[in-house]
């Protein structure tokens, strides 16, 4: 299951958002903690639905959660036009509930070079962006593995919208391996799987360096051999020319053939499995009125893919980046 409607269990979820505290970012670690307690209430269908995927995946690599209750249009803030936030901004509902279905699968995590280590990044549209980054919005933000060249790499992203874009315009593409992989022929597979391939890596985490190039080194399949897990970046991954650059290509290519749009719309939420697909975004047009488009994202890192390597870990930690080799 891909998509599940939560409408009709509205009044319990708004019921356990409004138990969390009312300032989430005056002390994060005991908002999160309060929220692992509430994730213990969801209703069946939703916590069941979030277990399964997060024990076995699905074909589709994302999982919807559609009907949430978000704040009426008039009561919503304006859409920030800088980050972090504000630390005595109030809770908003789709904060609330990244909070509570992020617990019910494992831990937020904040990446210290990224967003000032923040665990909670508001995603807007922002003039002059760069390329590579989120606040984009004018042209295709690329096909990513979300940073497939860290070795603490989140297992999730989580992306919950307050406010659609205007035009309703904006999608958010997901590509599965396991779809894709029926695309493949044997020896593409075998080229690609444990083939470590340069790559560079994201502006946040250059260490001020413009350009450092490759620093990093990604397998583009690895892991189960019948079920392999994905680190694709189609900006960054860099693969050495000939015969390992042609399966990338291919890769590429069945990706797009298997690729799904999602348009999110306020009160969704969207759990991507970060190990087993890659992700973009649509152009759209802001208008810059204070209404333009308004996601929330989270990082979650489970013990699933040895994400967690200590044991020790809490939710709302923030970590170094290692690039992997």
């Amino acid at each position: 299951m891909a998509i599940l409607d939560v409408t009709e269990h509205q009044d319990l979820l708004l019921s356990l958002a409004s138990r969390l505290p009312a300032v989430p970012r005056q002390d994060l670690y005991g908002f999160l903690d309060a929220a692992h307690k509430l994730a213990q209430e969801l209703p069946y269908e939703v916590s069941d639905t979030l277990d399964a995927f997060n024990q076995v995946g699905n074909e589709d690599g994302y999982l919807l959660l559609r009907g949430l209750p978000v704040e009426p249009e008039d009561e919503l803030p304006a859409t920030p036009t800088s980050t972090p936030a504000p630390v005595e901004r109030g809770r908003l509902n789709m904060e609330a509930f990244l909070a509570i279905i992020g617990r019910r699968l494992g831990l937020h995590t904040g990446y210290a070079e990224l967003r000032s280590g923040t665990v909670y990044h508001d995603v807007y549209p922002s003039p002059g962006a760069h390329h590579l980054s989120s606040e984009t919005s004018e042209t295709l933000l690329e096909f990513h593995t979300e940073m497939a060249y860290h070795t603490l790499q989140p297992n999730y992203v989580l992306l919950a919208c307050s406010r659609a874009d205007h035009e309703r315009k904006a999608q958010t593409l997901v590509g599965s391996i396991r779809k894709a992989l029926r695309l493949l022929d044997e020896e593409t597979i075998d080229r690609l799987y444990d083939a470590k391939q340069p790559c560079e890596v994201d502006v946040a985490f250059r260490g001020g360096i413009e350009d450092p190039g490759a620093i990093a080194k990604v397998k583009p399949l690895y892991g189960p051999q019948d079920d392999p897990l994905l680190g694709y970046d189609r900006e960054l991954l860099k693969p050495h020319e000939g015969a390992d650059a042609e399966a990338v290509a291919k890769l590429s290519q069945a990706l797009d053939d298997v690729t799904e749009g999602v348009f999110l719309t306020p009160g969704d939420l969207l759990i991507i499995d970060n190990f087993r697909t890659t992700h973009a975004r649509t152009p759209f047009s802001p208008r810059w009125d204070g209404k333009d488009r308004w996601l929330h994202r989270v990082y979650i890192r489970t013990n699933s893919q040895g994400q967690l390597p200590t044991g020790g870990e809490r939710a709302g930690d923030v970590i170094t980046f290692t690039p992997r080799r």
